[in-house]
């Protein structure tokens, strides 16, 4: 089940992350990897995530790697540690819709996302370049706890990104 896309302004936002460079069929490797490293930072430091875990798509080239965040919102800055770093999402203007179904069907929704926003003449804060289009913030959020609801088809995704000024 799908949202109708809706436009929205988001506060700037306090955020851990692990950065990623992965290939499409790699894209498991973040969830694993990244999430865990992020949370251990945050409870070593007491420091309370303020929403749910997300991707962070920053650089994307499907014939070639993508650039990504595994991250979530925190209520103030840490530490960062070697591997966890800490930054601010950006305020502004997002469009946003909600996905009710498994995160891997996510690319037509995408889609279809991208050819709303062309037939309603909104523009994406995306540069283009030779190795992929570079994004301000293009965030997947997982709204779904998986320890609450493991069937992955029950999932509820946010798809928020931000729009050109």
């Amino acid at each position: 089940m799908l949202t109708l896309p809706e436009n929205v302004t988001r506060a700037a936002q306090d955020y851990a992350y692990v950065s990623f460079t992965v290939r499409m069929d790699e894209m498991q490797k973040p969830a694993q990897e990244g999430f865990p490293a992020v949370f251990g930072l945050l409870a070593e430091q007491n420091i309370e995530p303020v929403g749910a875990a997300f991707y962070n798509y920053r650089r994307i080239n499907m014939a070639d790697t993508l650039e990504v965040e595994a991250g979530v919102p925190v209520a103030r800055m840490g530490v960062a540690s070697d591997r966890v770093k800490f930054g601010t999402l950006p305020a502004g203007r997002f469009v946003t819709l909600r996905w009710h179904g498994h995160p891997d069907k996510l690319e037509p929704v995408t889609g279809m996302l991208i050819g709303w926003l062309r037939q309603s003449q909104q523009l994406l804060d995306v540069e283009e370049g030779p190795d992929g289009d570079h994004f301000a913030c293009r965030l997947e959020i997982y709204e779904t706890d998986p320890e609450e609801e493991p069937n992955m088809d029950k999932w509820v995704t946010e798809l928020a990104f931000k729009l050109k000024d």
